[in-house]
């Protein structure tokens, strides 16, 4: 089917909202056995919405339209609508009752500006909305049908599951499937060339990539019918990446390193400080952690190294608070203090300031020791403040991954 979409907004194109609604619209319509071909984006002015339905109207089968629906004057789809398929305004007694219905459970009352919600195009039928005052319709243009849906999130969702899906179902064969590999460690480039040739030619399956920093996403769909083949293109990609892949589909870093620490029953205690808590933060944030995480010590002044981790005041003096040296014994100390199997820490330089020529702002070190000793790794991370932590963050839990994913093949060969 050939189907486009239309979001109609200022605050979408003044850069005040995201638009969330086209992504999800999307990320459906293709789960539902088609794609959207084309999608628009324009303000909130009468004429512009009005060539903008013509001009979709004229080269798709159907158009989903959100925004614009709402009570106030610069809510204006519903005029553009009626103009563009020339069918004049009427109150719907429909709407009204649902609009009198709704605002009586909420507020006590239907406020008067709140009416001219209730005025649709008279071709048009309703669309119910369960969750808020302005119901939406569909209309004919040209062939073409439109259907006209809130911009409020929540609402938009529950009614294109309602009733927009449904109604496009029945001109659809199948549905789309799609495999999401979510990798970390390795650039977009590099990825691609190890998964060149992956996929022979003429499949059916397509990969795509998406950067959502710090990972990386491959995405793989194809239509259901050839659902097999996706597997197997799965698997590929799989065996070419390897330790690579951190996630799949729904999972996350979070949520995979926690199922790992619960099946390894080893427990974790954390030292951080140009991070400042944020791997503790992702860490208790997946329910079950107080299974394995013991605690987390938040050591940012060279004090706190020395009185909460026994760092050695005279080894900071000598090598730095951001070093090797430093890292090591932070997590040492930190594993001493809580009595765990592991321990993490994280000494780095985030920026603005702080840098220097042997130590540039993005320099980072990343310590885990054991029972078998202390690894220090050392990293140089390009961005600002907010990106060097972030990437920091990532990396330090992907690396608590990879030593359980290590100890976990270790075992496995014993």
């Amino acid at each position: 089917m050939r189907l486009s979409t239309l979001s109609i907004g200022d605050e979408l194109l003044c850069g005040e909202q995201l638009d969330s609604n086209a992504c999800h619209i999307a990320g459906r319509v293709y789960d539902a056995g088609s794609r959207v071909l084309r999608h628009l984006t324009v303000g909130d002015d009468e004429e512009s919405i009005v060539l903008a339905l013509r001009e979709l109207a004229s080269t798709s089968e159907a158009v989903i339209v959100t925004g614009g629906l709402g009570p106030t004057p610069d809510d204006l789809t519903t005029a553009a609508a009626s103009r563009a398929a020339g069918s004049e305004l009427e109150l719907s007694s429909e709407a009204l009752a649902h609009l009198s219905s709704f605002a009586a459970r909420i507020s006590g009352g239907l406020h008067p500006a709140n009416r001219r919600q209730a005025l649709l195009p008279k071709a048009a039928s309703l669309i119910p909305n369960p969750l808020g005052t302005a119901c939406g319709f569909t209309l004919e243009l040209s062939g073409c049908r439109l259907f006209f849906l809130p911009g409020v999130p929540a609402e938009m969702k529950r009614m294109l599951e309602d009733t927009v899906l449904p109604a496009l179902a029945g001109r659809e064969k199948g549905g789309g499937v799609r495999v999401t590999l979510k990798i970390f460690g390795i650039s977009e480039a590099a990825a691609a060339a190890r998964l060149e040739g992956c996929l022979p030619f003429g499949s059916p399956v397509e990969l795509a990539y998406c950067v959502k920093f710090p990972e990386i996403q491959l995405i793989l769909r194809c239509q259901a019918e050839h659902a097999g083949r996706l597997t197997a293109a799965a698997v590929a990609v799989r065996e070419r990446l390897g330790a690579y892949i951190f996630a799949q589909n729904d999972e996350t870093m979070d949520s995979v390193l926690c199922s790992l620490f619960k099946s390894s029953g080893l427990s974790l205690a954390l030292a951080e400080s140009c991070t400042g808590g944020m791997i503790a933060a992702r860490i208790t944030g997946q329910p079950g952690c107080s299974a394995y995480f013991l605690e987390g010590a938040v050591t940012y002044s060279n004090q706190a190294k020395t009185r909460l981790l026994q760092v050695p005041a005279e080894l900071i003096e000598a090598k730095g608070a951001v070093s090797l040296e430093v890292a090591r014994a932070m997590a040492i100390g930190a594993r001493r203090a809580a009595g765990s199997d592991l321990a993490l820490s994280v000494t780095g330089i985030a920026g603005p300031d702080g840098g220097t020529p042997d130590k540039p702002v993005g320099t980072v070190f990343l310590a885990l020791a054991d029972s078998f000793g202390c690894r220090v790794h050392s990293y140089s991370f390009p961005g600002d403040r907010s990106e060097v932590r972030s990437i920091t963050c990532f990396t330090a839990l992907d690396l608590l991954r990879r030593h359980l994913l290590a100890l976990h093949g270790a075992s496995s060969r014993d």
